[in-house]
Order: structure tokens, then C-alpha cells, then sequence
């Protein structure tokens, strides 16, 4: 007989309540009404509220619910935040010392923000290829997985007997010089250069597309140099190109100039305007010395748990199973509307903090924003870390100063001559500023960049400088260097 032991472990085990609220929490806006309107759909006892009521205090929250004993009355927190209270706080600088903060919860016709779903990018290249000659619904199944197998920036990484693998799982059957023809025609919709190979083969065709009027002889030159020195060109080697195909200064800029209007991301700015909206979370005006933060969100306040599924369960005529359903069906709609109420809680704590964090932001600019941590704000909302990431995920605040994600009130600092903490956001913004006025024919190398920023009184490492620049998407100087 083996032997018996007994021994203890501790187990954090979260309730299905914990794990809802912690997924709708983790879902913007759009993301959330889209699983209001699955749950509306799957669970018959949640209805659509009848009249919306314009205040928050209308919902009363259940104090005696897991919620209850961590959040008291949005209303009353928010409304406390007075001006002297402002003053008050360490972490507000003197000169807003007149400023207040409150927050709105009502959610007003004129400032909700409807969201209008476009086509995405992939459906408009579909319908212009649908309206070209010879195309049928072979050739469009054809563009479908084509369109299916691009990466990230749209060129097509696979080989071509994936994509015939892909339509024979569907039965159909295409040579390889079908797919061919197919893949040509993406590259040349508009914008041209989807579904190649690499770069140069991209501004290949943009440039063979383009119409340069004028311009031919640099056009020419333009084809020559990604055709025979696209190395040098890619790395501005400009001396050896120069050498290479034997032209002038002159012609060589005629010809940059023509390169540079070619787009190496064509389908980067057509995603982003057409296949991508944003609808902020909350909406911050500053009227009158007074900071007012509006929650964008109807949602919450938009189901209910039915009423009339009660008599049900009092009618000694319902069947058992008929009872058995209404009973989880209505603890089922009871925990969604709970979290979806805990949601709209934590996320008013969130931005309360922000407010009062990043006052100087909301009233200033961006150029007012301060270092701040996740870690602060949870300890100001009484919050978990992981709560404050999962609240802040996706989720965009409209300012008078524009529409800014709620990630971008956290970043990390630096300590000036003054004392004062400076954001490494406005550090970025100064190395911005400086690289965009420089001479280009002698950029700013890492180093004199630490140098000039050690004469705004920001003492900074040459390799933090560097870390910055490469966050942002700048190259080193050498690249940025233009001959003429």
C-alpha cells in the first residue's frame, strides 16, 4: 500500500466574474459594443435599456458586490476634485494653481462619437481588380489568396506553389503562370507596388507606372540606378554612383529627386485612413479654469437583466428544465452587466488619476506632459498593475490638443539642470526638432546631438540619444547625409 501524504499549496483561483470583467476591460470601445451585441444575441435575458438616462448616479453601484467594496460613487470622487484640492496635490506644478478638474459621466447626443466601418484595404483592391478586363471569379479567388499570404508591409514572402496549395484545398487548380498574371495585376492597382517581391522591385514598378511628364531623361537615369546600383542608392553611397554610371551632380539629383517621390509603403497611409478608426474613450475639455472628462460610453448603460423571466420562475406550471435554463441564463446575464459596470468603473478611476497626474498636459500640451509610471497611477486608483495595463490597452482620450492613446501618458524621465523631471517623450520631441533643422549635407551625428541637448540643461547618455532616435524611426547621420 503506497504511502499517504498531506500537503498544503497555495492556488490563486480566479471566479468566471474576475475573468469577464478582466476581458471586457481589456477591449476598446468598438471591440466592447461588437460583445455587448454577441451576449444581447446569445443570452435572452439581457434587453436593451429603454430609455437612456443621463446620469451615471441612476445606476446605483452594488456596494455589497466584489466591485462594491473596492469603488465607492464615481460621482461623489469626482465631483470632490475641486479646485483647492488641485493646489493641494504635490504633484501639480504651481502655475495651474487656479485649475480644477471634474468629471462628467453623462453621455450627451453631440459628444459620442459614431464609428463608420470602411472597407478594408485588401476589399478595395478587390473591387478595382473586379472591374478589370478578363476577370472572373476563378481570377478573384486567385487575388483572394494572394492577398492572404502578404506580410506586414504587403510583399508576398511565399512561394507561389503555397498559394496553389491554398486554392487546391478549395479545389481549385491554377498554374502557376495564372498566379503569375494575377500577382502582376495587384502590383499595378492602385497604390502599385502590392504583392512584390522586395523594395526595389516596388519602386520598380511604381516608377515604370509613373508619369514623370518632363522629367524622362531623370526618370531614365532613375530605372538605371535601381537597376544596376540599387545597393548604393539603398545606402546613399552617392560618390560611388556618381562613378558608376558616369553623370553629373546635376543629373544624379535629377534623378534622386524623381526616387524620392516613389512611396516604399503604399498601403501604410491607404490602411490607416481607410481600414482604421479610433473612437475615443473619453473626451477632455477645458473650459473656464476647469478640467471636465466625459466617459464616451453608452455602452454600460445600454442592458439590462430582463424582468420578465422572474414570473417564470414563480409559475409552479414551468416545466424544470425550463426553470434550470432562466436560472443560469440569469446568473450568466447578471455577471455581464456587473463587469461591464466594474469596466466603466476602473476605467473612471483611471483617467480621475490622469487628470491629476498629467494636469499640466490637458491644460498645456504635450509639451507639459511629465514622467509618469504605471505603477503610480495603480497606486493612486488603488489598482493593480495588470489592471492599469489591461484599462490603458487600446484605449484613446480626445483632448483639445487631439486624440492621444492612454499608453502615451506613461513613459520614463530624465533630471534637468533645474530638478525638474523631463518626459522621454519631449526628449524625443527636442531630438525631432533638432534633426529636422539640421543642415543635411552635415547631420547631426548621436554625439552632437548629446551635446546640443546638454545645452537645453538635459544631461543624457550618447547611447540613450542613439536608443531615442531609433525609437523614432530616424536613421543614423551618415544616411540622413544629401549631397546636394
Amino acid at each position: 500500500m503506497g504511502d499517504l501524504k498531506l500537503q498544503l499549496k497555495q492556488k490563486t483561483l480566479l471566479s468566471a466574474q474576475q475573468i469577464l470583467g478582466s476581458q471586457l476591460l481589456h477591449l476598446p470601445l468598438v471591440n466592447l459594443e461588437q460583445r455587448i451585441d454577441e451576449e444581447l444575441q446569445e443570452n435572452p435575458l439581457l434587453e436593451m435599456v429603454d430609455e437612456e438616462r443621463d446620469n451615471v448616479a441612476d445606476f446605483p453601484v452594488d456596494v455589497n458586490s466584489p466591485a462594491g467594496d473596492e469603488l465607492s460613487d464615481p460621482i461623489e470622487r469626482f465631483s470632490s476634485i475641486s479646485a483647492k484640492e488641485s493646489v493641494d496635490s504635490p504633484f501639480l506644478n504651481e502655475r495651474y494653481e487656479r485649475g480644477s478638474t471634474a468629471f462628467n459621466t453623462a453621455g450627451s447626443g453631440d459628444r459620442f462619437f459614431q464609428a463608420v466601418q470602411y472597407d478594408s484595404f485588401h476589399e478595395q483592391l478587390l473591387k478595382q481588380l473586379v472591374l478589370q478586363e478578363d476577370i472572373g471569379e476563378k481570377e478573384i479567388l486567385i487575388a483572394v489568396e494572394v492577398l492572404g499570404n502578404l506580410d506586414h508591409d504587403d510583399y508576398l514572402t511565399e512561394d507561389i506553389s503555397v498559394i496553389r496549395d491554398g486554392l487546391r484545398l478549395n479545389d481549385i487548380d491554377v498554374s502557376e503562370s495564372e498566379v503569375q498574371k494575377i500577382i502582376y495585376r495587384i502590383a499595378h492597382l492602385d497604390p502599385q507596388g502590392i504583392a512584390v517581391r522586395d523594395l526595389r522591385e516596388r519602386l520598380l514598378v511604381q516608377l515604370q507606372s509613373g508619369e514623370f511628364g518632363t522629367r524622362k531623361d531623370a526618370s531614365a537615369l532613375a530605372l538605371r540606378i535601381l537597376m544596376l546600383c540599387f545597393d548604393d542608392f539603398l545606402h546613399k553611397r552617392y560618390n560611388r554612383l556618381l562613378k558608376k554610371i558616369d553623370v553629373s551632380k546635376e543629373q544624379l539629383e535629377a534623378a534622386l529627386e524623381v526616387l524620392g517621390e516613389l512611396d516604399p509603403h503604399p498601403g501604410g497611409v491607404f490602411q490607416n485612413e481607410l481600414g482604421h478608426y479610433i473612437v475615443p474613450d473619453f473626451i477632455v475639455n477645458y473650459e473656464q479654469g476647469e478640467l471636465t472628462a466625459t466617459l464616451n460610453d453608452n455602452s454600460a448603460l445600454s442592458v439590462k437583466v430582463s424582468d420578465k423571466y422572474e414570473s417564470l420562475l414563480k409559475n409552479r406550471k414551468a416545466s424544470k428544465d425550463e426553470k434550470q435554463f432562466i436560472r443560469s441564463n440569469l446568473q450568466r446575464a447578471k455577471e455581464f452587466t456587473s463587469a461591464l459596470q466594474l469596466r466603466r468603473q476602473t476605467l473612471i478611476k483611471v483617467i480621475e488619476a490622469l487628470l491629476r497626474y498629467q494636469y499640466g498636459f490637458f491644460v498645456s500640451g504635450p509639451s507639459f506632459l511629465v514622467p509618469l509610471g504605471m505603477k503610480t497611477i495603480a497606486e493612486a486608483a488603488s489598482l493593480d498593475i495588470s489592471t492599469i495595463s489591461r484599462a490603458v490597452n487600446g484605449k484613446y482620450v480626445q483632448t483639445r490638443f487631439g486624440v492621444f492613446e492612454l499608453k502615451y501618458f506613461f513613459s520614463g524621465g530624465l533630471a534637468t539642470e533645474e530638478g525638474d523631471d523631463l518626459s522621454s517623450k519631449i526628449i524625443k520631441q527636442y531630438i525631432g526638432e533638432l534633426v529636422s533643422g539640421e543642415d543635411p549635407q552635415y547631420p547631426l551625428s548621436d554625439e552632437m546631438l548629446t551635446e546640443l541637448l546638454k545645452k537645453k540643461g538635459i544631461h543624457i547618455a550618447r547611447r540613450t540619444v542613439a536608443k531615442y532616435r531609433e525609437q523614432m524611426q530616424i536613421s543614423v547621420a551618415r544616411l540622413r547625409k544629401k549631397i546636394f
